[in-house]
């Protein structure tokens, strides 16, 4: 009988154990679903843009041990005028322009510091475009024109069974996913709650299974896409995201600080929007792309591949902005402009004409409305031309 007790009062202490870590783990995932539900309100949008590791699962991207490159700084550069409103207007947080490589303006606003690790959202696409390109020419991945399902079997079965790798970054997938900011329902506030909740992206991404196009036959930007390459980089390598973009192009370019990916719950990294840098970190990949992928000397991303991931390739429609493979080409680009882009005005836009590359950060609520996105660009250029 004694033993018996004994035995009740140790079920007893493992259901109370079990029913403390459940409920620290049920405290997590409300606390990270209520992030994301005001992630974008405007008494913390500012904050929250600067502190995504404070609500968010993450993981490191080591920068190594080698010195910080190089980033000096030139004669300050007198801005355009109508620069200062651009800056009120749009809720811009930070601006760093470099001319030949030299910093000629940096200024940061609404509180935030420039030490400051900053979301990317859209624009760490273009990063593992860099990526993708590097283990392209080392024959991890053997062609763009691969399968998809070739390097990610769970894809088989979904609306990504026919895609290539060419269509996904490309943004040609030819996939049915809203990408709607604003309505809670889209496909696009769906995935954030994954995201929060610790539920799997990947998971997310092979049950999406409708599709209103043909791969390749039209154009339409669907985030989800990005982390369809990332399954496809993860499965051709056998490697997590973080330590492949640590390895092969943050350790080379000797960033100033270590970013950080936010990721699913099973640290997967959030490719499609999740990476976090300071601005002028940002600054030093737009000059690496200017520089034909040459930074810090080393040919880091190899040349051919900058030249074909930055010039338009994707079906776009005439009229559209054009698109790469991850990178955006504005209307009217003179040779060597390209940008890459994410919601709420981040940018890093390069003139490779110009000698010029611009870094900027922002918490726009109001990116959407018509004739943003050409007014950004129309400031990018008039800087550009004036110094």
């Amino acid at each position: 009988m004694r033993r018996f007790g004994k035995w009740i009062i140790r079920i007893i202490a493992v259901l109370i154990l079990a029913t403390v870590v459940v409920g620290l783990w049920q405290r997590e995932q409300i606390t990270r679903l209520m992030a994301v539900n005001s992630l974008f309100s405007a008494e913390k949008i500012v904050h929250n843009f600067s502190h995504m590791d404070a609500a968010f699962l993450n993981t490191p991207v080591p920068r190594g041990t080698g010195p910080t490159a190089e980033l000096p700084y030139g004669d300050d550069a007198a801005l355009p005028d109508e620069v200062m409103p651009w800056i009120n207007d749009r809720s811009v947080t930070a601006l760093v322009v470099l001319k030949d490589g030299d910093i000629v303006h940096e200024s940061y606003y609404k509180g935030t510091e420039p030490e400051d690790l900053r979301i990317s959202w859209s624009v760490a696409k273009s990063y593992l475009s860099a990526l993708f390109g590097v283990l392209l020419e080392e024959g991890v991945i053997a062609s763009i024109d691969d399968p998809v399902t070739k390097y990610a079997p769970s894809l088989i079965g979904g609306a990504y069974e026919k895609a290539s790798i060419r269509n996904v970054l490309n943004m040609a997938s030819g996939v049915t996913f809203d990408e709607d900011y604003l309505d809670q329902k889209s496909d696009i506030n769906r995935m954030g709650r994954v995201l929060a909740l610790g539920g799997s992206m990947d998971k997310f991404a092979a049950d999406i299974s409708e599709s209103f196009a043909e791969p390749g036959a039209e154009w339409k930007y669907v985030s989800i896409d990005t982390h369809i390459l990332s399954m496809v980089v993860r499965g051709a390598a056998g490697r997590p995201i973080a330590e492949l973009l640590s390895e092969k192009i943050i350790v080379p370019m000797g960033l100033e600080h270590a970013p950080y990916y936010l990721t699913d719950g099973f640290g997967t990294a959030f490719v499609l929007g999740g990476l976090n840098l300071i601005t002028r970190d940002y600054a030093r990949m737009g000059q690496m792309f200017l520089q034909n992928g040459n930074y810090n000397g080393t040919q880091i991303v190899p040349q051919e591949w900058v030249a074909a991931s930055t010039v338009p390739s994707a079906p776009t429609a005439a009229g559209e902005i054009r698109y790469g493979y991850q990178w955006w080409i504005p209307q009217g680009a003179v040779e060597g402009e390209f940008m890459a882009r994410g919601i709420y005005g981040q940018y890093v836009y390069i003139n490779r004409t110009r000698g010029v590359v611009i870094a900027t950060n922002a918490a726009d609520k109001k990116f959407r409305e018509d004739g943003v996105s050409e007014q950004n660009v129309a400031i990018f250029r008039s800087i550009a031309n004036g110094i």
